[in-house]
């Protein structure tokens, strides 16, 4: 039942905007049961929140997972949410970013490998503590390696130089 509203105070929440609110909260429990272990360990968790937590990544079935996520989104009511969603933010930028260079590399080891000298030189503009000699070895062994469409190593040892080089 709702209380009425008194003159000067902000009305009180609708049964829809109560309900929203407790979906995002579940919602929010169910990224903490798939997030890395050493994030929920690290969260100012209730004891029996992160109980919770643990006992839902044990379970396989489907029935009693559903009922466990809900009992999460329960107890997830009486937390803060706000930090959880800044430390889940968090890891999910670091993984946005890694992943970000991740590609990059993967695009610099294959102009390498394709385009040549020209690719080369440009990538020691950009990356002027690299070692010309190296990187030269590294592209020619991979295009060989590429040509003759044999599975090697040169080009995951051309990626893993690239990625050191770039910073990644």
């Amino acid at each position: 039942m709702r209380r009425r509203q008194l003159p000067g105070e902000p009305p009180p929440p609708t049964k829809g905007e109560l309900k929203r609110q407790a979906q995002a909260l579940q919602a929010l429990g169910e990224q903490l049961i798939e997030a890395p272990e050493e994030l929920v360990v690290g969260l100012d968790l209730p004891e029996k929140l992160r109980d919770a937590i643990e006992l839902a990544r044990r379970i396989t079935s489907h029935g009693a997972l559903v009922r466990q996520k809900l009992f999460i989104g329960k107890l997830m009511r009486r937390v803060d949410p706000d930090p959880i969603r800044a430390a889940l933010e968090a890891v999910s930028e670091t993984a946005r970013l890694t992943t970000m260079r991740f590609k990059r590399a993967e695009r610099w080891r294959d102009r390498l490998v394709l385009e040549g000298q020209a690719a080369i030189d440009e990538f020691i503009a950009q990356v002027p503590q690299a070692d010309r000699a190296v990187l030269s070895r590294l592209a020619t062994a991979a295009l060989a390696e590429h040509v003759s469409d044999k599975p090697g190593g040169a080009k995951r040892e051309m990626f893993r130089w690239v990625r050191d080089m770039l910073g990644g």
